[in-house]
């Protein structure tokens, strides 16, 4: 079940600002580094989270997350410098807040457009999701320290939708600093950090130090 909009709206916002101001001063080395996405440097992880983000705001939803979309959308943004892609963050943003404004809550409980498994909530919350854990890919890449907060608080229930999809468990994540959070009825309670937890369950991370196995591996 997707948290509500009130809260999602403008917590995908504020992290496409956050995200915005991680990468528009980046010099052409950092730009250039390689990050623990596989074959993608910063500045691809870049082109495709704005790019995903530049796909919804103009329809283009179907297939969005492939293997193929992906690819265009870094390919759409090859050559572009850190501040080029900050700028056109800045206008997607604004109008992902014209169209967030748009949905009620009968909208928000509804099935999410262009093929995506879940409600148009689940499907937002994946977006930013996706922003969340693509600033951490930035971060780890250049040496700084991960950020939480609401962005991992949310992260934390996209992958327990996931693997509730998955039929993985039933589990009850009492991870550290968020609330808890069911995967099915009932079953072992997994503790730890919360981000240890995401990045497992990610494949960024070794799950082995939460107890649990690669199976918790969303995209295995």
């Amino acid at each position: 079940m997707a948290l509500g909009r009130t809260e999602v709206i403008p917590g995908l916002i504020d992290e496409l600002g956050a995200f915005g101001a991680l990468i528009a001063d980046l010099d052409d080395a950092a730009w250039a580094s390689p990050s623990r996405c596989a074959g993608w440097s910063v500045a691809d992880v870049a082109a495709h989270t704005i790019g995903s983000m530049a796909d919804v705001v103009g329809g283009r939803l179907e297939g969005l997350g492939s293997p193929e979309v992906t690819a265009r959308e870094v390919a759409e943004r090859s050559g572009r410098s850190a501040k080029e892609l900050a700028d056109e963050l800045t206008e997607v943003t604004a109008l992902v807040a014209q169209l967030g404004a748009a949905f009620d809550d009968a909208a928000w409980a509804s099935p999410a457009p262009g093929g995506y498994d879940g409600t148009l909530g689940q499907g937002v919350e994946a977006l930013w999701f996706d922003t969340y854990m693509h600033a951490d890919d930035v971060r780890a890449s250049l040496g700084r320290t991960s950020v939480r907060g609401p962005g991992l608080r949310v992260s934390v229930h996209h992958v327990a939708d996931e693997l509730a999809k998955r039929a993985w468990g039933p589990a009850t994540l009492c991870l550290d600093g968020i609330e808890e959070v069911a995967v099915g009825p009932g079953g072992e309670k997994i503790t730890g950090d919360a981000l240890a937890f995401v990045l497992a369950a990610t494949g960024r991370g070794d799950p082995a130090p939460l107890g649990l196995d690669d199976s918790v591996n969303i995209y295995a």
